[in-house]
C-alpha cells in the first residue's frame, strides 16, 4: 500500500460529498471551513484529479468524484464497523431503514421474534423511501418497494404485490364496476401505478394528473379509511386493513406490480450477524407468500364444490 491518500482527507471529502458544502462538512466534523478546503485540495493534489466543481456557496462531485465516493464511502463505513466491534464484541448493532407501511405493519413484528431468539443482535430501526440513509452510510440495510435493478447496492426480493383499489365501506356501498371510479376522488402514490390497474380492469384511463398524493402508504391507507378516496394499495398492506372491515376491495380486478426488497451496500456480506438476519427475513417472506397461495387455492376449491376449507386454510 504505497499509493495510500492522506487518510484524515477522507473523513472530509466524504462529508463534502454527501452534504454539498465545504461549510456543512466543516459543522458536521467540527472543523472550520478552511481546514476542510485544505484537505480537499490535499487530496486532489494527491490524486492528480478534480473531486468537486467549485460553485457558489456549495459543490458538486465531478464524474472522477462520483466513483472515488463509492469506494471511500465503503472504505469508511467497513472501518466504522471494524471499530464499533472491537469496541463491543459482544454485541452487534443492526441500523434498519423501512418504508414506513412496511415498517410497521410487517417488519417490527417480525424484528422482536427475531431478537428474542439472538439477544446479542441490537437493532435500530427507522424509516424512509428513498435510498439516502444507505447511500450515506446512516443503515446497514433497508426494506423497499421498486424494481428489480438497485444500482451500487445488493438486493433480496422478499415478495411480489398484486396491487388494487380499497375505501371504506360507505365508499364501497356506491361502487359497482370499475368505471364508476370516474366519479371518485383517486389517491396517489409516486410507485403506484393507477394506469396500470385501469388497463387490468379494462379501461383506457391515464394515469390521474390530479387528486390527493400521499408520499407513505400508510398514510394513503389511513386516508382511506377516513374516505378521502379510493386509494390503489399493494395486497400484503392493505391486508391487515381488510380484514378488521376499515377497508373494503370494491372490485375483484388486481394487478401485478413492484416487489418489496432487502437492500444494502455490498460490505453487509462481511457482516455473518446480518446477513443472517437478510436470509432469515427472506425465507419468512417467501414461506408466507406460499401459505397464501395455499389458502388462496383452498378458498378457491371450495368456492367451486361448496365445500369449506379447512380451519387455517
Amino acid at each position: 500500500m504505497t499509493d495510500l491518500p492522506p487518510l484524515h482527507t477522507l473523513p472530509a471529502f466524504e462529508a463534502a460529498a454527501r452534504l454539498g458544502s465545504f461549510l456543512a462538512a466543516a459543522q458536521a466534523l467540527h472543523l472550520t471551513p478552511s481546514a476542510i478546503s485544505h484537505r480537499i485540495r490535499l487530496l486532489e493534489a494527491h490524486l492528480g484529479q478534480p473531486l468537486f466543481e467549485r460553485r457558489h456557496r456549495a459543490v458538486a462531485l465531478t464524474p472522477v468524484g462520483r466513483r472515488y465516493l463509492a469506494v471511500v464511502r465503503d472504505t469508511l463505513l467497513r472501518l466504522d464497523e471494524a471499530s464499533a466491534h472491537l469496541r463491543s464484541p459482544r454485541q452487534e448493532r443492526l441500523r434498519i431503514s423501512a418504508a414506513p407501511a412496511l415498517g410497521s405493519q410487517w417488519l417490527v413484528g417480525r424484528v422482536a421474534a427475531y431478537q428474542a431468539r439472538h439477544p446479542a443482535l441490537e437493532f435500530a430501526l427507522a424509516t424512509a423511501t428513498g435510498l439516502g440513509p444507505l447511500l450515506a452510510g446512516e443503515a446497514d440495510i433497508g426494506l423497499r418497494y421498486g424494481e428489480e435493478e438497485w444500482p451500487g447496492l445488493l438486493a433480496w426480493k422478499l415478495f411480489e404485490e398484486r396491487v388494487f383499489p380499497v375505501c371504506s365501506p360507505a365508499l364501497a356501498a356506491g361502487l359497482t364496476v370499475p368505471a364508476d371510479l370516474d366519479t371518485c376522488r383517486l389517491l396517489r402514490h409516486p410507485l403506484l401505478s393507477w394506469a396500470r390497474w385501469f388497463a387490468a380492469a379494462g379501461l383506457q384511463r391515464p394515469e390521474p394528473a390530479s387528486g390527493p398524493l400521499y408520499e407513505d402508504a400508510l398514510l394513503m391507507l389511513e386516508g382511506a379509511v377516513a374516505g378521502h378516496g379510493v386509494a390503489l394499495m399493494a395486497g400484503s398492506l392493505a391486508a391487515p386493513y381488510l380484514a378488521d372491515g376499515r377497508l373494503c376491495r370494491p372490485f375483484a380486478v388486481d394487478c401485478p406490480d413492484r416487489s418489496f426488497y432487502v437492500v444494502a451496500p455490498p460490505a453487509i456480506q462481511e457482516r455473518p450477524a446480518a446477513m443472517a438476519f437478510i436470509r432469515w427475513l427472506v425465507r419468512g417472506a417467501h414461506d408466507a407468500v406460499q401459505v397464501a397461495a395455499k389458502a388462496a387455492s383452498a378458498a378457491a376449491t371450495a368456492s367451486i364444490t361448496g365445500d369449506q376449507p379447512p380451519p387455517g386454510g
